[in-house]
């Protein structure tokens, strides 16, 4: 089997479109497309279907996937074996617009020589990622696993850094004109965060959440993505969302949503990397040293029960 047919099926199916796996992997569009084509004439199934904004793995595409990301990983580790030294430190993180990836870039600026290969596993469960670890198809994954007593002997997790929330709501919204708010001032309005995943690290984040300030988070109907959420932000004068102060939205200028901290306490989410607990990447020296060096949220911060504070 063409091991760069599988790379390319890889990076499609983690960036969602051929043009940006194409520009990744340094070739045209249509030779991924090509490649891609070869590999489903050879296992004769369909890997992908084209959706609204790229490509969308069919079901035999994410039957496929994990194993097509272990063979590339293995072939980058027999690579790697003979090249010391040669290899990016490759990170997993929730999504390229997050916070994981904002500090990410922030410690690559500060360290421009650092070779970073940063992806999405795309997957909800924590355990997942989890194993991609102790596989070795990542290096490193900003993940929480909320039961300590359940991490594997051979992975480590350490605390990244604490995300704060904010309310982001339309023009129309009763809380709009609000520079500040406190959790007790978020009860009875409508907090609508779609797709909360089962098992996810954050459905357990709000469910905690909702309980400790008896806020109303509703995660009822399908998630549209986040172009769909901030359309109906705009539009609505009862629904609002949260988002962390360091994830990156982009929105039309006449949308006008307004992003509003919550303070008294601040409302953080918890973040971890998980990690081999031997011959780790010799590049995460440096990124946890960054890690360690932001500065910490000043109390009053309210955080779920894994995420107390030492």
């Amino acid at each position: 089997m063409d091991t760069e047919a599988l790379r390319s099926f890889v990076r499609a199916a983690e960036l969602g479109q051929f043009q940006l796996a194409a520009d990744e992997l340094g070739v045209t569009p249509q030779a991924v497309s090509k490649r891609i084509a070869a590999l489903e004439r050879e296992l004769e199934v369909r890997l992908f279907a084209r959706a609204v904004r790229g490509i969308e793995l069919t079901l035999d595409g994410q039957a496929f996937l994990p194993h097509a990301r272990s063979i590339v990983a293995g072939v980058e580790r027999a690579v790697a074996a003979v090249r010391p030294g040669s290899r990016a430190l490759r990170l997993d993180v929730l999504g390229l617009r997050s916070a994981q990836a904002v500090v990410l870039h922030e410690y690559w600026r500060s360290r421009p020589g650092t070779d970073l290969d940063v992806v999405t596993l795309r997957v909800d469960d924590p355990r997942v990622a989890l194993a991609a670890v102790e596989a070795g198809d990542v290096d490193a994954s900003f993940r929480t696993i909320t039961d300590p007593a359940a991490l594997p002997p051979d992975v480590r997790m350490i605390r990244a850094f604490d995300s704060p929330l904010e309310l982001l709501v339309g023009p129309r919204h009763p809380l709009a004109s609000a520079r500040g708010l406190t959790p007790s001032q978020l009860r009875r309005h409508r907090i609508w965060v779609p797709g909360i995943a089962p098992k996810s690290e954050w459905a357990e984040f709000y469910d905690q959440l909702a309980t400790a300030f008896d806020l109303r988070v509703d995660a009822a109907g399908p998630h549209f993505g986040d172009e769909v959420l901030l359309d109906v932000l705009a539009e609505s004068a009862d629904v609002a969302t949260l988002v962390g102060a360091r994830d990156r939205y982009l929105w039309p200028t006449n949308h006008d949503l307004r992003r509003i901290p919550i303070v008294n306490p601040t409302l953080a989410y918890p973040l971890s990397l998980l990690l081999p607990r031997t011959n780790p990447h010799p590049g995460l020296r440096g990124l946890i040293t960054h890690l360690e060096s932001l500065p910490r949220l000043p109390e009053p911060v309210w955080l779920p029960s894994w995420g107390t504070r030492p």
